[in-house]
């Protein structure tokens, strides 16, 4: 193992050229065996997990949900905090920020992105509750990719580029997932449900999130600094695939879902107008309402 270490190492030294010596030795950063192992735990995971619980009761995970959801929304608050107060300390640049002009500030930001990009690896465990409680359809292209391109992204970030212009995309994902933890983990009580509404936004949100870091990632590019431009292109790349694979989740779930409704308003009316009504619609409803899952 340490062998193949040391010949992963050397090929990304060559290749990207020297780490960033202020992170050495620090937990999970010193290989990429780990998060390149965790990462392909966790594909294998989403792909048998489904089977093995195929034919098992899903498991409510209500408790743990509250949780797992409250811990991550309270990580995700302190580390928006503590970004916003670094880079104010920092004086950073929007349009371009080095990796070493920030004095005290950047060790501030490495620290607070090393939690960020630990908590990748724990968001691994919103899937593992998705295959446990059976919602097997939340299990979507997007999702996978998404959880596992992150780890491995940052780890790539936090060797080489570990402040500087990294924390924008952080800062914002961090905001938008004090919502996101929020509403999942009030969600799973039952008797808040009525009143959440925001889910919606959150998705919106997401967009903007990456609009957002897609424009002040350029401006790095149109007014650069020392910041190395080779990641500002691949960061701008991948808010691209991002941005396409979340609009085609917003409108699979929200416009179509809109337009179904609209339909099965218009037919109910017309049902009623000529005295009858749609049997096979209350059936499929029936079936519907009998596979919702009671938690």
């Amino acid at each position: 193992m340490e062998l193949m270490d040391k010949t992963i190492n050397s090929y990304f030294d060559v290749w990207l050229g020297p780490r960033d010596p202020r992170v050495k030795g620090w937990l999970l950063l010193e290989n990429y065996t780990p998060t390149f192992i965790f990462s392909v735990l966790y594909l294998l995971i989403v792909w048998l997990g489904p089977k093995y619980m195929r034919n098992k009761q899903p498991f409510s995970c209500r408790g743990i949900l509250v949780i797992y959801n409250l811990g991550l929304t309270l990580l995700s608050l302190y580390m928006f905090y503590e970004l916003v107060t670094g880079v104010l300390e920092g004086g950073y640049n929007f349009f371009c920020q080095d990796t070493h002009s920030g004095g005290e500030a950047d060790m501030k930001i490495i620290r607070v992105l090393w939690w960020y990009y630990f908590s990748k690896l724990i968001e691994f465990m919103d899937t593992f509750f998705f295959i446990l409680r059976k919602n097997n359809h939340q299990i979507t292209v997007l999702h996978v990719y998404h959880h596992a391109t992150m780890l491995n992204i940052w780890w790539f970030v936090m060797n080489w580029v570990p402040c500087g212009h990294s924390y924008f995309g952080a800062t914002l994902n961090s905001f938008i997932h004090v919502l996101m933890y929020s509403y999942y983990g009030l969600s799973a009580v039952p008797a808040m449900r009525p009143y959440l509404w925001w889910k919606k936004y959150i998705t919106q949100g997401q967009l903007i999130q990456f609009v957002l870091t897609i424009f002040q990632t350029s401006c790095g590019v149109v007014w650069p600094c020392a910041f190395p431009q080779g990641w500002l292109y691949f960061q701008i790349s991948y808010m691209i695939s991002l941005i396409v694979l979340f609009t085609n989740f917003y409108i699979q779930t929200y416009n179509k879902k809109a337009s179904s409704r609209r339909k099965e308003y218009q037919n109910g009316s017309t049902a009623i107008a000529n005295g009858y009504t749609n049997s096979f619609s209350s059936l499929e409803n029936n079936v519907k309402q009998r596979k919702q899952r009671k938690d």
